[in-house]
């Protein structure tokens, strides 16, 4: 099975939380660095990470973004814990993506399941997201590397609020701790960056 050949370390205590790369939006994130960093697939959320919360429309951006990666070879799955099936299958349809639904998203049962689809093997994919307790906990968990990007959107559902609140403090220990990554390792712009 693809999911049975990590050998990434596992994530312990409070480390278990903590992204191995941040970005402010997807967008940033380029085809090339990914490739790069040996990503083959990317498993992707879809609330406040590609489109606002319970929204439906896709941003030409993030049409052309999934385009380049598509282009580029690397495989894109949406992993959602949204209870509206159809709306994940349309928003899928529209990139031209596979999807999974009703992830659980910390449970690793989702990403198995899309690891599986891809046919691709832990090591090769990165999970992005927009939230520390679901989407870079679920990746941590199958010890696969993970993205966090910002909200796009301020709007979220009441319990998210709730775990933002959570994810500032956690953020904070991991900064002053000097455990954070530093943003924009996988930005588009790296190679502007260098010169």
């Amino acid at each position: 099975m693809p999911f049975s050949n990590s050998t990434k370390p596992k994530k312990r205590g409070w480390m278990r939380w903590c992204p191995d790369q941040m970005e402010i939006k997807v967008t940033d994130i380029s085809a090339d660095s990914l490739l790069e960093n040996g990503f083959q697939a990317v498993l992707l959320d879809i609330d406040n990470t590609i489109i606002p919360w319970q929204g439906m429309v896709i941003s030409d951006a993030v049409h052309a973004w999934v385009g380049t990666l598509r282009k580029a070879g690397i495989k894109v799955c949406l992993v959602s814990n949204t209870h509206r099936p159809k709306r994940l299958s349309a928003l899928a349809q529209s990139l031209g993506v596979v999807h999974v639904p009703h992830a659980g998203k910390p449970r690793r049962r989702g990403l198995r399941q899309a690891l599986e689809v891809l046919g691709v093997d832990i090591d090769h994919a990165v999970m992005i997201g927009d939230q520390v307790f679901t989407d870079i906990w679920a990746g941590n968990r199958m010890r696969m590397n993970t993205i966090l990007v910002q909200p796009v959107d301020g709007r979220e559902f009441f319990g998210t609020k709730i775990s933002r609140a959570l994810e500032r403090v956690l953020m904070w220990g991991y900064r002053r701790r000097g455990k954070l990554p530093t943003q924009r390792n996988l930005s588009a712009d790296s190679e502007s960056q260098t010169k």
